[in-house]
């Protein structure tokens, strides 16, 4: 719903599911609807003889159909017979992958004796291709989300009532960045996270995009919070300079000798940090101490902090997060007296604002010719 209001036309879309065959099993309806003052597009999939389903538990299983219990093989083999775009049929393949791995692995069984309702029934393969379809249709670079809100609560699916998030839910989204409790229901379906899993590069709490469009996907069910899905079409913007974020990890020691905090810097910097930092400061007491700082990647987080915790004397670290701003940068080699030089060069907008000689380079140089170091650096900035 949410990519056929950012512009892929519904007809598009309903024509190129055709292609599965699957025409007597459902039938498909786009209206425009609205939850708590937002509008957007609904769509529903509407299955040939089955059972309404409970507004209340939007994964009730449903008797009497032939299809309910599709393995994936069986799936795959409908998507493979089809004459969808061959791009269109190797995402709706991933998906659903997505989806049978964490079934596979919540039940004890092989992957393709999963028999289930949530990957089998016929609005899953709907929702799952219908999602590649649209999504190849829009031809976007990169997909970044927010943290995904999963819900709260219990739900009543084939096995009977389980937690929120669902057993294959929370074993799909196990490397996104998610919220909890936003709302006392599931929010994020294990079709909903397969396809996020699928799609999305980058998952972020913070980006600078500038948006071009915003569209949104109504949903069935009424909640204390808009039931919707919030869809934006941006262009990245082109900075000036670079940006990123990262991590300042810090903590004070006021027990540790010299000669074993010095060893630390090298042993930090070694192990990937971006940078190191030591600062004379006073704590209680009146006791001298050094604050540590660490800066390193958000990703690098978790490793620095153990290293700290096990390699100083340290109870506690305190964490920020950090947005840096980088100018550009271009490594020259140029030839002078003393050899080739690598210069490092900043650039603002494209434009070099600044240089400066390697200092690996003119050290080699200082202690091979026996040339001050900061002589070396003034002969090679006269020859540049």
């Amino acid at each position: 719903g949410a990519m056929i209001d950012l512009g892929v036309e519904k007809d598009y879309l309903i024509n190129e599911l055709k292609k599965l065959g699957l025409d007597n099993e459902y039938s498909i309806s786009v209206s425009r609807s609205s939850k708590m003052g937002i509008s957007g597009t609904k769509v529903d999939v509407n299955l040939n003889d089955y059972q309404p389903l409970d507004p209340a538990n939007l994964i009730t299983p449903v008797k009497n159909h032939s299809h309910q219990h599709r393995n994936l093989p069986s799936i795959e083999k409908i998507i493979d017979s089809s004459t969808l775009d061959p791009e269109v049929k190797e995402l709706s393949k991933k998906i659903f992958m997505h989806v049978a791995k964490a079934e596979s692995k919540v039940h004890g069984l092989p992957i393709d004796k999963v028999h289930f309702h949530e990957v089998g029934a016929t609005d899953s393969i709907i929702d799952i291709v219908g999602a590649a379809i649209c999504f190849h249709k829009l031809n976007v670079d990169k997909v970044i989300s927010t943290p995904v809100e999963l819900g709260g609560g219990f739900v009543t699916a084939a096995h009977g009532k389980m937690p929120v998030p669902a057993p294959a839910t929370a074993e799909i989204v196990k490397d996104m960045l998610v919220k909890y409790g936003g709302v006392d229901h599931e929010a994020t379906t294990p079709t909903g996270a397969a396809i996020l899993a699928e799609l999305v590069d980058e998952f972020v709490t913070s980006t600078d995009l500038k948006m071009l469009k915003t569209a949104y996907g109504i949903g069935h069910r009424d909640a204390s919070i808009p039931n919707i899905l919030r869809v934006n079409l941006a262009e990245k913007i082109d900075l000036p300079y670079e940006k990123d974020n990262a991590v300042l990890l810090e903590c004070n020691i006021d027990d540790m000798s010299n000669e074993v905090i010095g060893s630390l810097m090298e042993r930090i910097l070694d192990a990937g940090a971006a940078d190191v930092s030591f600062q004379n400061i006073q704590m209680k007491k009146n006791r001298p101490a050094i604050l540590l700082s660490v800066l390193c990647a958000e990703d690098k987080e978790e490793y620095f902090k153990e290293l700290l915790f096990k390699e100083t004397s340290t109870f506690g670290i305190k964490t920020f997060p950090i947005r840096k701003s980088m100018l550009q940068r271009e490594i020259e080699e140029v030839d002078t007296s003393f050899g080739t030089v690598r210069i490092k060069k900043g650039l603002y907008n494209n434009e070099v604002i600044k240089s400066k000689v390697e200092y690996e380079d003119a050290l080699k140089i200082s202690k091979k010719t026996g040339i001050p170091l900061i002589e070396v650096y003034k002969q090679i900035e006269k020859e540049l």
